[in-house]
């Protein structure tokens, strides 16, 4: 193997570890927003009952907990399916023989964009607020008191 071929080599696998580490970075974005939507929606709620004295109504599906548990989930399979390919990228400089391959590229694309569109509801539907019976708020007046 002469000099030059060996410098190729290595500019391929140092590529492929960049290529790595931007799939990390989203990886590591998708667990983050979904931890953020999660808490968030779940901070909103209790602000709004706590402010209002009502409970305020969440669909029991789809809602931003739910949204969060999957946009995380997605995150650890970015991480997951970007190893894979790392390591597949990899043994392929290794023998000469490397085929790029965007149907990763495309699976990543079509799950965050059909997240994103997901988070649009959550965005534009208001939660409705059903009133406390009076007896538990002057319960919880009562109890914080003592």
């Amino acid at each position: 193997m002469n000099k030059l071929s060996k410098i190729d080599r290595q500019r391929e696998h140092q590529a492929n570890e960049r290529t790595f580490l931007a799939w990390l970075r989203t990886s590591i974005s998708l667990i983050g927003f979904g931890f953020a939507i999660a808490r968030f929606g779940l901070f909103l709620r209790q602000l709004s009952t706590t402010i209002t004295q009502r409970e305020t109504t969440t669909n029991p599906t789809f809602n931003s907990e739910n949204l969060g548990i999957i946009l995380v989930l997605c995150g650890i399979l970015a991480i997951a399916l970007a190893a894979w390919r790392y390591n597949q990228v990899f043994w392929q400089i290794e023998r000469g023989d490397y085929q790029p391959n965007r149907l990763a590229v495309w699976i990543i694309t079509a799950v965050v964009m059909t997240l994103g569109f997901l988070c649009l509801p959550l965005l534009l539907i208001r939660n409705t607020i059903v009133p406390r019976p009076s007896s538990t708020i002057n319960q919880q007046k009562t109890h914080n008191i003592h």
